[in-house]
């Protein structure tokens, strides 16, 4: 007994178990932690090609080895390439899937462009190289994109209003902010891309990840904005979508048109 107590008392019994406990922990947290959304199988050659492809493309802004550009692109005040690294198979599927990258030239914000400059198999190449070099939000499995069969427009309802609707507006068609950026309408925009919009946070756009809103909220906020578009504007003309702002113009100029004409009319029947 006493030899058995000498070992418990021995300092290197301390780290020992510390060591245990730090090797537990982390088997329990890879065991039980959500898991990010899965990224298809991924090979040599395609992250090769997709080296090729992003130097040859790519790296005049973000640098030769995705390391970023601390230098004005262009002689551009504020344009910079920021680094990819960590960046993730995601975002690079978001700007190139929806034309915003390569950007045609410098600017505050980088449009969406209907022309699709890569195939999507150059598009898979290059974020796999970009997901090889740190970890980074991954592409969402179709069980998130599934917003017809499994998604809660109510609920996806309640989280927009409290997290898109200040920027996107509450009919998600979009509004102007600082600079010369604005949020983008949504009406039209794939699934998958709001996903990972939501996931990677472009532009001027917070990163809602998976702590903030778990794959489940992400695809109600896709189910409630698909159903609010395909539903329209029952309640009569959407002016827009854009709120108080279309309607008291509206009331500006065809109201008090009425009004007007009205008074004059009533005058001149006076007369």
């Amino acid at each position: 007994m006493n030899a058995l107590a000498a070992r418990r008392r021995h300092p290197a019994a301390i780290a020992l178990l510390l060591m245990l406990a730090l090797v537990v922990t982390g088997g329990l947290y890879a065991a039980l932690a959500p898991k990010p959304a899965s990224a298809a199988a991924v090979t040599a050659d395609q992250v090769e090609e997709g080296q090729a492809l992003f130097r040859a493309n790519c790296a005049s802004c973000h640098g030769l080895n995705a390391e970023g550009n601390e230098l004005p692109i262009n002689d551009t005040k504020n344009a910079f390439g920021p680094s990819l690294v960590g960046a993730g198979a995601a975002a690079v599927h978001f700007q190139m899937e929806t034309g915003r990258m390569p950007m045609a030239a410098p600017g505050p914000q980088a449009p969406r462009v209907d022309k699709v400059k890569f195939t999507p198999e150059q598009i898979d190449a290059i974020a796999a190289y970009v997901a090889s070099l740190g970890p980074g939000p991954a592409r969402p499995d179709e069980e998130w994109l599934d917003w017809e069969g499994q998604g809660n427009a109510g609920r996806g309802g309640t989280i927009y209003r409290s997290n898109c609707a200040m920027c996107h507006s509450s009919a998600a068609a979009g509004g102007a902010l600082t600079r010369g950026k604005h949020a983008p309408p949504l009406d039209g925009v794939e699934p998958v891309h709001i996903y990972e919009a939501m996931l990677t946070g472009p532009q001027n756009m917070p990163v809602f990840n998976d702590q903030n809103l778990t794959p489940e909220d992400k695809r109600d906020v896709i189910a409630y904005v698909k159903e609010m578009h395909a539903v329209g504007s029952p309640g009569g003309i959407g002016l827009g979508g854009y709120g108080p702002a279309s309607e008291g113009m509206f009331i500006w100029l065809f109201g008090l048109g009425i009004m007007i004409g009205t008074a004059v009319w009533l005058g001149q029947k006076g007369a």
